[in-house]
Order: C-alpha cells, then structure tokens, then sequence
C-alpha cells in the first residue's frame, strides 16, 4: 500500500563540536526543553515537537566511516549547507533571548515582502539559525 510509504520527517541531526554544551545553549537560547543527553554526550536531543532536534559530535567512528567526515565551518564568510529554522509568534523577544544567551547576532529581526518578520544568529558552532514569524496569509 502506497500510503505505507509515506515516512515521517522524524529528526534533524546538527553536527556539533560538544554535544552537551549545544543541548544547554539550544535550550537557553532557543526555549526548547532538554529530552535526552546520554551520558557518553555523544546524542542530546530537544523536546522540538513532531520533529527531533539531535546533536552529535562533528567527529565520530559510526558516521565518518560510513559517510564521509562532516564539513567544519571554518569562515564567517561562508556557511554550512543546513541552516536552522525556528518560527516564534514574537520573533524580536526570541532574537533578544538567543543573543542573551550567547548566540551571536547577525541580523535583526526585519520585516519581508512575503509576509514574514525573520532574523538570523549564529549557534556557538557557526551554524546560522533563521528566527521567523509564522508567515501570514494574504
């Protein structure tokens, strides 16, 4: 049956220098509740909603041997091939509360021409993460 095909989007994996330290700034940071941190820290995940947020070392035995090492971010100038994405009702307060928490600002909250309030940071590893209000309806 077709519909047994359908997969659920189930986890985003965000390749970090210390798992435990990017679980605590997501929490802080972000205001997403801890789910799990196992006690090697080698695997934090966020109480994110239907999707996981999961962090994992940028250097491990499982995955490099099998996929490749991960790409570090190694310039402001230029970014990872992941950004990540929050929606907030009240984009300003969470852009506050990300760079009160050590995120570093990059651009302020602003208002698009599709309907959207977004503003960017960047994670303790250099990820950038987008800040965004739900987008209105026309």
């Amino acid at each position: 049956m077709a519909s047994d095909l359908k997969p659920a989007y189930a986890y985003t994996v965000v390749y970090v220098k210390d798992v435990a330290k990017s679980v605590e700034f997501y929490g802080k940071a972000f205001g997403y509740p801890v789910r799990r941190l196992d006690d090697s820290h080698r695997w934090g995940e966020l109480e994110s909603g239907q999707t996981t947020i999961a962090f994992t070392p940028v250097h491990q035995h499982e995955t490099d041997d099998l996929t490749g090492e991960v790409q570090e971010q190694k310039s402001k100038t230029r970014r990872n091939q992941l950004e990540v994405c929050f929606a907030y009702a009240d984009v300003d307060a969470a852009y506050k509360r990300a760079v009160e928490n050590g995120a570093e600002a990059v651009c302020p909250p602003e208002d698009k021409a599709w309907g959207q309030k977004v503003g960017y940071v960047r994670d303790i590893d250099g990820i950038v993460v987008r800040m965004g209000s739900f987008v209105k309806s026309r």
